[in-house]
Order: structure tokens, then C-alpha cells, then sequence
């Protein structure tokens, strides 16, 4: 029931769900207390309230955000418990007293302050907010920008201001009963006080030194960068917040390319999101900023995501366009008609370009090019199960979507039997559960049967644990262990805190990467991925969640996958090893292969998953193994040869189509010329 009301309330945990209904419960309980009157129970309930209220702030609650929709907002419930304090004094027959007076003066002060508090507040944050924001773009030497003012100071500054009456509120209250006049004008007049210096603290930042040069100085000191860096090909990325996963995925290709990169964002929430690159970053809101900007030296721009924003660098002739996606699958996405208004549309195999042929949408044969995935590269080619190790078997199920179709995953109607196969295996495997991180999030089904699975896993490792026929070095597993806390307070200290971000100008200024740090940290993650693994058995089950290890180190430690129709699949294909894909929509073997393109190498599982033995007798007979080169033909349709390699591809692409954008601005310039020869011989 907790569970359903959690859900339901769109909070984060049973401690966020108990402060919601204290808040709530709170006031109704302030207007009792104030009618009966009770200067006890009114304290405790305006106690219980504001710190309620501080807390589902803290934690960022949806819940605060619905209260603000409805009229409940942050504002109207401190005036509204402002209100019945002085209900509460009148029902104390207080109503003639200078406490009275006092309290409703002040509160009628305090109010007053808030207008001009709001104001500055905005007006620091709208001056502060760059017309372009950067990261690796040395802008610092050009224009100056003047520090953040200190996040005490605008970091949930609304809250902080009103929690100034706290003072007046107690004070009050104190004096009520007690019966102490000074009480309350001690509160009232620290109320006041601190209100005031709290506004007269912003206004330093709203003049002078303290704001950062306007517009026309911004994105003049961002022509001058581009004109001395001269970047050569550009990766363009709009679209929400929570897709800038398709941009991060490129970064690494990105910093690989043999010409000068750069990348161009169209949403401060996706530079917020950005992963850590040493490619150079330009963040541009404004469609007419971009369309001013200096773009002159790019020869080829790339596009992750077919987006209307697209259009306003698609208008530029002299650099050449090409749709390069976030993924290669049989989804409808992967053959969008949009994508003929591109001058090539580049896919990892030929999959892709016998996909565009099928769907007949206007993209032209001639305008594919096949590149690989240069993404895939850390995915290691499987030589095998090692000696003396048991085979690791991954069950990486994807999340249950957004429409309720029963093949979207396996976790509802297979997930349970595919574990309980592999756990009770004979000769036995290793099984690492790696479900998608929004399992549960639409279909509570699939969230009890993620629970369900967990649990077989986490008992399993358990009785696994005490089984005499598994053993592990308990030293080394310790020594690793202590290793692991090494690295990873190591990444932190490079890392920095997070937390103590500046704002967008501040950030801006500073953002430039720290190249040594940069690849220590890469270095250090790798160093981590390895010493994890050694920090358990080869044989111990496990549960991983999370973003650390990543689903492809998960891949490189295991022989065998079984998964859901979703990118994983065509991902994993690159390993070579072999596989298995759930059809929960029970379509059959033959249409459920002749539907999705991935499966053509793969054991094909009914819900029943009575033949996962099929992929296990795979993995322990690697010369029996009836798929392993209908997997090798699969992998290089779907993702190409892997020689030359994906990046090296990918670069003589890049290459042969900026040769194509020089060869067309050449002629685009004799002729401008011929034509004004012609015409000033005619004159």
C-alpha cells in the first residue's frame, strides 16, 4: 500500500511520502490549534510544518512543484500559517495588544521585501545567463566575467528569505506564552533585519563589475575564438533534457577525429547534461545567435537527432550535412523521411541501407555510406569461456515502455524462468542481472517481477556462497575491495565536488578541461572496471544496477546474453558471442525473425524459456556452436567489417565528404567570379 501511495504521490521514498502528509496534515491541525486556542499544539504544528516543507525542498519533491499548480505554493502557505498566528492571538484576546499590532506589521513589512528580493534575484540570474555558453572555448582571455555571487545567496533563495519569519514566528509565539512583550519584538525585529540585509546583499551583483558583458560582447569574443581555432567538423545536438545520452555517446568519436571537432548544443539543459570531453563545446539557444555565428571553416556537419532546430544550421551551403542517429536498429526511427534532407545519411552496416531501400522514403542509395560504430570499440571479441572459469551468463532485459505491448520485455512473462534455469544450470553458470534503469517506472508488474528476480539472484549468490564446490581467494577479494575505495576517492578528488558548480557565466569562464585530469580519470575508470570484477568470485551471481560497471563491461565479463528486442542486442552482436532474445509476444521463431533483423543469429526463447539449454550448450561447446557463423555474417551486416576499424572509417568518411564541401565552395567561387568578370567587361 505504501508502495501504490508512493507512486502515487510521485515521491521518492516512504521518509518523502511521511513529510508530504505532515505537511499537509499540518495546517489543518495550525487552524485547530489557533481556534481553540493552544499555544503548545500551535508550535508543535507550525514545528512539524516548516520542517516538512524544508525537507521535500531539499529532496527537490515533485509533490512541492503539483502544490505550487494548485495554489498551494511556497509563498501562500507561509502566509497562510502568518495568518492563523494572528488567528491564534486573537482568540488569546491579544487582539488590542502591541504584540498584535506588531506581529501584523511585520508581516505585512516582510511581504513588502519579498518583491524587491524576487526581482534581484531574477535580474542577477537573466544577466548572468549567457547568450553563449561554453566549455573548452578560452573566452576568459577576451572578455572578462565577473564570479558568481556566492550560492548562499540565489541557491533556493525564495525558501531562504521566507524562513526569515521564523524568527517573528517564535518570538510571537514565546511572547503569547509568557506573557514577554520583548520576546516578540526581538523576533520582529530580527525578521525585519535579516530580511533587509538579505536584499541589500544581492544588489552589488545587479551593476557595475559584478554582471557580464552584454550579448554583443559575448558572441563577439566567440567569433574571435572561432576565427583562431578554425574547427572543421561539427557535431549539432538539440532536444531534451533527457535525451543527451545521443549526444554523449559521440563525444569519444568526437575527440578521436583526425579534423578539428567541435560541438554545437541548442539547450543550456543539454550542456548541464554533457559528460566530461576534451571537444571543444558551444551551447546556442538562439536560432538567430547561431545563424550569425562564424561557421565559415566547417566543412561537415553531423547530426545525432532529426529535430526542427536542425534547420537553422541545415541553411548553411558551405559545409556538408549528414545524419549520423544515436543507435542502428529496426526501429521506425531508423529510417525517418526526414532524413533525405541530409547530403548523406551514414549507418554502421548494410542493414542500414537495405533499411532505407525497404521503407522507399527519398533517400537515395548513393547518399549512404557505411561507417561501423565507432561507439562499439571497447567490446571485446570473445575467444571463449577461459580455463578454470564458469561460464557468465547476462540477462539484460530492457524496460517494459510506454505503451503496455507485451514484447517489450521479457521481465513480466519470461524473466523469472529464464533466472531460475540459469541458477539451477547443470554444469552450472555464473548469471549477472543487469536490468534497464527505468524498469518499473510505467507497469507495476514489471516493477514486482524486477523485485521477484532480484531476490532469486541475491538467494542464489547466497546458498552459492556456502556451497564447498566454489571457492575464491578471500585475500585478494579484500585487497581489491580496499583498491576499489582507493580509486574511486581518487576520481572524486579529480572530479571535484559537483555541488559546487558556479552558475552558467561563471561556468563558462572556468569551463576549460584540465587534458592530464581528463585521461587520469578515464585511466582510473578503467582501473576501477577491472578491480570491481576481482573483487568477488567468477562464480557469484550478482545483481547490477546503476550506472558503474557499464552495460559493455558487463558484455567483455560474460559469454553468453539474454535480452529483449532493444539496442543491446545489436550492441552485444559485436562481441561475437552468443545469444539469446525473448519472444514474450510469442509471434513465432519464423516472424519474429523475419520482424527484427538482430535475431537472425540468435536462440530464439519462448516464455517458457525451455530453450536456453540450446544457449548454453553453445557457450561450453564452442566448436558445436550452431550459430557462431550466422553470428559472424549478422555482425557484419548489422555493424560492417571490423578492418579498417570503426573510427578509421568513420574519419576517411568524414575526409572524403569535407573534400566534397571544398570542391563545391570552389566552384561556388569561380563562378561568383566569372560572373563579375562578365559583368565588368560588359560595363
Amino acid at each position: 500500500m505504501i508502495t501504490r501511495a508512493i507512486r502515487v504521490a510521485r515521491v521518492g521514498s516512504a521518509a518523502e511520502l511521511a513529510a508530504a502528509a505532515l505537511m499537509i496534515l499540518g495546517f489543518p491541525v495550525l487552524m485547530l490549534a489557533a481556534l481553540v486556542p493552544s499555544v503548545p499544539a500551535f508550535a508543535a504544528a507550525a514545528a512539524v510544518t516548516y520542517l516538512a516543507d524544508h525537507y521535500l525542498h531539499r529532496k527537490s519533491s515533485y509533490l512541492i512543484n503539483r502544490l505550487s499548480k494548485v495554489r498551494a505554493g511556497l509563498s501562500i502557505r507561509f502566509l497562510i500559517r502568518q495568518l492563523l498566528l494572528i488567528l491564534l492571538l486573537a482568540r488569546l484576546d491579544l487582539a488590542d495588544g502591541i504584540v498584535f499590532y506588531g506581529a501584523v506589521a511585520c508581516f505585512i513589512a516582510f511581504y513588502g521585501l519579498q518583491a524587491p528580493h524576487g526581482a534581484l534575484v531574477t535580474l542577477i540570474r537573466n544577466r548572468r545567463r549567457m547568450p553563449v555558453a561554453t566549455r573548452n572555448v578560452d573566452l576568459a582571455a577576451r572578455i572578462r566575467i565577473p564570479d558568481a555571487p556566492p550560492r548562499r545567496l540565489l541557491n533556493r533563495s525564495a525558501e531562504k528569505m521566507l524562513h526569515l519569519d521564523l524568527f517573528a514566528v517564535i518570538g510571537v509565539l514565546v511572547s503569547a506564552f509568557m506573557d514577554d512583550t520583548l520576546a516578540a519584538f526581538v523576533g520582529i525585529g530580527a525578521t525585519i533585519a535579516l530580511g533587509t540585509l538579505y536584499v541589500v546583499a544581492l544588489m552589488p551583483y545587479v551593476r557595475g563589475s559584478k554582471i557580464p558583458p552584454n550579448a554583443e560582447k559575448v558572441l563577439a569574443a566567440v567569433d574571435d575564438w572561432l576565427a583562431g581555432y578554425r574547427p572543421e567538423t561539427v557535431l549539432y545536438f538539440s532536444g531534451s533534457k533527457d535525451s543527451a545520452y545521443q549526444v554523449n555517446m559521440w563525444l569519444e568519436t568526437m575527440e578521436q577525429l583526425d579534423s578539428k571537432p567541435l560541438i554545437i548544443l541548442r539547450e543550456r539543459a543539454i550542456l548541464n547534461n554533457l559528460a566530461p570531453t576534451t571537444v571543444p563545446v558551444i551551447c546556442v539557444p538562439g536560432g538567430v545567435h547561431l545563424m550569425n555565428m562564424d561557421l565559415s571553416t566547417v566543412r561537415v556537419a553531423l547530426y545525432a537527432a532529426n529535430v526542427g532546430k536542425n534547420i537553422h544550421l541545415l541553411r548553411v551551403p558551405t559545409m556538408k550535412h549528414v545524419f549520423i542517429g544515436h543507435g542502428d536498429s529496426d526501429k521506425l526511427a531508423s529510417v525517418n523521411p526526414f532524413s533525405k534532407v541530409y547530403d548523406e545519411v551514414w549507418t554502421a552496416g548494410r542493414a542500414g541501407r537495405d533499411r532505407y531501400a525497404i521503407a522507399d522514403v527519398g533517400v537515395r542509395d548513393d547518399d549512404i555510406v557505411e561507417v561501423g560504430r565507432p561507439q562499439l570499440a571497447p567490446i571485446q571479441t570473445w575467444q571463449g569461456v577461459p580455463e578454470g572459469r564458469i561460464p557468465t551468463v547476462l540477462y539484460a532485459p530492457t524496460w517494459e515502455g510506454w505503451d503496455g505491448n507485451p514484447g517489450n520485455t521479457s521481465l513480466v512473462l519470461a524473466g523469472e524462468n529464464i533466472v531460475k534455469k540459469l541458477i539451477k544450470a547443470d554444469p552450472p553458470v555464473r548469471v549477472l542481472y543487469k536490468p534497464h534503469p527505468f524498469t518499473g517506472t510505467v507497469s507495476k508488474e514489471a516493477g514486482a517481477a524486477h523485485a521477484r528476480i532480484t531476490a532469486l539472484v541475491e538467494k542464489a549468490a547466497a546458498e552459492r556462497a556456502t556451497d564447498a564446490r566454489f571457492t575464491a581467494d578471500a585475500a585478494a577479494q579484500a585487497q581489491a575491495k580496499a583498491e576499489l575505495t582507493r580509486i574511486e576517492a581518487r576520481i572524486a578528488q579529480l572530479a571535484g565536488n559537483g555541488g559546487e558548480k558556479g552558475d552558467e557565466a561563471e561556468a563558462t569562464r572556468d569551463g576549460l578541461v584540465d587534458v592530464a585530469k581528463h585521461e587520469e580519470i578515464a585511466r582510473l575508470r578503467a582501473e576501477w572496471n577491472d578491480t570491481y570484477w576481482r573483487s568477488f568470485g567468477t562464480h557469484e551471481h550478482r545483481v547490477i544496477t546503476g550506472a558503474e560497471p557499464r552495460l559493455y563491461d558487463c558484455f567483455n565479463v560474460s559469454d553468453a546474453m539474454v535480452s529483449d528486442i532493444s539496442s543491446v542486442v545489436s550492441d552485444f552482436i559485436a562481441s561475437g558471442k552468443p545469444y539469446a532474445v525473448t519472444d514474450s509476444a510469442e509471434l513465432g521463431v519464423e516472424e519474429f525473425k523475419r520482424q527484427n533483423t538482430a535475431v537472425r543469429a540468435a536462440t530464439i526463447l519462448s516464455n517458457s524459456a525451455a530453450e536456453l539449454g540450446e544457449l548454453l550448450s553453445a557457450v561450453r561447446d564452442l566448436a558445436g556452436d550452431p550459430l557462431a557463423e550466422d553470428r559472424k555474417e549478422l555482425k557484419q551486416y548489422l555493424l560492417g567489417p571490423d578492418e579498417p576499424t570503426s573510427i578509421e572509417q568513420f574519419n576517411t568518411a568524414v575526409a572524403d565528404l569535407a573534400r566534397k564541401a571544398d570542391t563545391r565552395n570552389v566552384g561556388q567561387e569561380s563562378r561568383a567570379a566569372a560572373g563579375a568578370a562578365e559583368a565588368t567587361t560588359t560595363a
